[in-house]
């Protein structure tokens, strides 16, 4: 683990992942009226900073003052911790900010539906199903069509939303699948999710053998390996570059750029890539692009400079360039496709990316004083506006070439965006072997 990875891990884990803390903060029970004032005082905190910080000084036309009101009124009267906590994300979604929302406290448990699924085009897939889980056991495959979750249907503009509801805000013991297999036929499934305790309060000190806080940097070192680069080559011709995040060194950056400087033709598949740092996004741009490059007008507040990127000069690739994109590809794996097409650098090909381009920063709190509760929120501070003078907010980046798999194509593991890519830049790659290319792998449970 590097330096720099290790104080953005430590960030991370102390401010806001912090214990899910007091020993009686359960989300079955009721709550008493001690643990509805520290709701208010979150959603109090939040909001101090979103009035203070937020880009918008008009809020998109929202009284804010008047929403979070309304919701901590709704928090006096609930019984609900978990529907109080939801009134605290409701006031920031009142927004309709990709960037803007809350990170509530750690649960004192891990928990995994077995499954995972994602917008293709204008419809909702299964795209992975864990080994040994209660949805592989209930016959989930990947290429079902999801119809509906919970009775809703999964709309490709609000699954985001339903990602955060069911994995971060109020985790559910288990979910009501209505699905539709590439045959067309329908049925419905109930998936039980798993869970896993964990220690109600996190020792982090280190200290009379506490071991907690070696457990959480063998959890990051995990994460490490399942997030790292991979690279595939095809003799001088190609080289095909799978970045998972934008959390990278100039040192790495520039080592996957050496390696293809080898070849003809790079691929960078940024497909699933939620973005990141902005400086990984400012390494890639300049080892790609021969001239220092503006990447976009910071608009806030107040006046602030563009962001830009140096070119790496003649260590930069010059070769052709091909970017794949789809809907969960966001932020700084957008605006980097985006930059590729402005500039005419290459094309782009895959499905539409998320929309999801502002530029936040994630803000720390804790309530208590013994035993603290810690939380936080990403509040947006600039949207960030293109060189043709738009946003990609609520946008996104509408390929050059829009390719999408089939649900049969996902039911059999083949990857016919990759395959296609690969031959427009004269390499023949079957569907079935770019399936296998970049395996996915499962983290731990």
């Amino acid at each position: 683990m590097n330096t720099k990875k290790m104080c953005v891990y430590w960030l991370a884990l102390v401010i806001l992942a912090g214990p899910f803390a007091s020993r009686g903060w359960s989300q079955n029970k009721s709550m008493t009226g001690f643990e509805r004032d520290r709701i208010l005082d979150m959603l109090d905190q939040i909001a101090h900073d979103v009035q203070k910080h937020y880009y918008d000084s008009h809020f998109h036309g929202v009284d804010w003052n008047a929403k979070v009101a309304e919701e901590k009124q709704k928090i006096k009267q609930e019984t609900s911790m978990n529907l109080s906590l939801a009134h605290v994300a409701a006031a920031l979604d009142a927004l309709n900010d990709s960037h803007t929302f809350f990170l509530p406290p750690r649960r004192p448990f891990h928990h995994s539906y077995g499954f995972a699924m994602q917008a293709v085009g204008d419809r909702c897939f299964i795209t992975r199903v864990r080994p040994g889980s209660d949805a592989e056991t209930k016959g989930l495959k990947c290429g079902d069509e999801v119809l509906a979750v919970n009775g809703w249907a999964p709309q490709r503009e609000i699954l985001w939303k339903m990602d955060y509801r069911y994995n971060v805000l109020r985790p559910e013991p288990g979910l009501r699948l209505a699905l539709r297999d590439p045959d067309g036929h329908e049925r419905q499934v109930d998936v039980a999710a798993k869970f896993k305790e964990t220690k109600r309060v996190t020792d982090l000190t280190g200290e009379n053998g506490a071991s907690d806080i070696w457990d959480e940097i063998r959890n990051e070192e995990t994460q490490e390996h399942l997030m790292r680069a991979r690279i595939e080559e095809r003799g001088d011709e190609l080289m095909v570059l799978k970045v998972p995040e934008f959390f990278f060194s100039q040192d790495e950056v520039d080592r996957w750029i050496s390696k293809a400087r080898k070849h003809q033709a790079l691929i960078i598949d940024l497909r699933g890539n939620p973005g990141g740092a902005v400086d990984t996004l400012k390494y890639l741009v300049g080892d790609i692009f021969p001239d220092e490059l503006k990447i976009a007008d910071r608009v806030g507040r107040k006046e602030m400079k563009p962001e830009t990127a140096k070119s790496r000069g003649d260590r930069a690739f010059t070769g052709k360039v091909v970017v794949l994109i789809d809907s969960k590809s966001a932020s700084a794996a957008e605006i980097f496709a985006r930059l590729v097409q402005l500039q005419k650098r290459g094309v782009v090909m895959g499905d539409r990316s998320s929309g999801s381009v502002m530029e936040a920063r994630r803000y720390s709190y804790h309530v208590g004083t013994d035993v603290v509760v810690f939380f936080g929120a990403s509040i947006t501070e600039s949207d960030l506006i293109m060189s043709d003078g738009k946003s990609l907010e609520h946008t996104g980046v509408t390929p050059d070439e829009t390719v999408v798999p089939t649900g049969a194509d996902m039911a059999s593991g083949r990857d016919p965006v990759l395959a296609h890519a690969a031959e427009t830049l004269g390499v023949k790659i079957s569907p079935e072997e770019a399936g296998k290319m970049f395996p996915y792998e499962w983290a731990p449970e």
